[in-house]
């Protein structure tokens, strides 16, 4: 005869075990219980502060107030949520360099402009200074993610020095223009003003330099 002793010993196992699989049943359909934006910002934020390399997952769940399961789950590994933070810094926060190449009448004025808003941007207590896009690839060791960052900036300066050649062709800016060369100058400027903020340069200051930027471009 089996004894309600030996019964409870044979299925506490099972009932632990089912008891597992009911809780990770529960978990795989629980609803999302954060706002995946609002973690987004927060962690283009820590990026934008650290750096790529010394933002650890560790910081970005302390940070994002969610546990390393749901940031897999929501965003993939660390580089995936990074090149997502990239993709939303450049169609907000870093989106002022494009909007003033399509809505300034020539290059110089896109430019010009470029400078000032960068010198606001850059400045701004509201977020980390600089620019997340110079900023992040300090001492970054993934190829990948240099990478990244590499063909955006020097996207920016190969679209400045198409409208640049545009501009000449047009009979804006003279003949003898060097497009490539003025497109990269802009392109130094910014980055460098994205570093000159993050050393403590004030707006005023960052402006300044912009005019003098400017005081060497070509006339048509």
């Amino acid at each position: 005869m089996v004894s309600a002793r030996d019964t409870a010993q044979e299925t506490a196992p099972q009932t632990a075990e089912a008891k597992e699989q009911v809780r990770a049943g529960r978990s795989r359909g629980r609803p999302r219980s954060f706002d995946r934006a609002t973690a987004l910002e927060k962690a283009l934020m820590a990026f934008w502060e650290h750096g790529y390399e010394a933002t650890s997952v560790s910081d970005l769940t302390r940070i994002m107030g969610i546990g390393a399961p749901s940031l897999y789950a929501a965003f993939g590994d660390k580089r995936s949520l990074f090149e997502e933070v990239v993709q939303v810094y450049a169609g907000t926060h870093g989106a002022f360099g494009d909007r003033a190449l399509a809505e300034e009448p020539t290059a110089r004025a896109a430019v010009a402009r470029m400078l000032r808003e960068a010198a606001a941007e850059y400045t701004d207590p509201a977020h980390p200074y600089g620019c997340l896009i110079v900023h992040a690839a300090t001492n970054c060791t993934s190829p990948e993610v240099e990478l990244l960052l590499r063909e955006r900036r020097n996207a920016s300066i190969g679209t400045l020095e198409s409208r640049i050649r545009a501009d000449t062709a047009a009979g804006r800016l003279p003949s003898g223009t060097d497009a490539a060369v003025l497109a990269r100058h802009a392109g130094a400027m910014i980055q460098g003003m994205s570093q000159q903020a993050r050393d403590g340069a004030s707006r005023g200051e960052l402006e300044a330099l912009a005019e003098i930027a400017m005081a060497i471009w070509p006339r048509g």
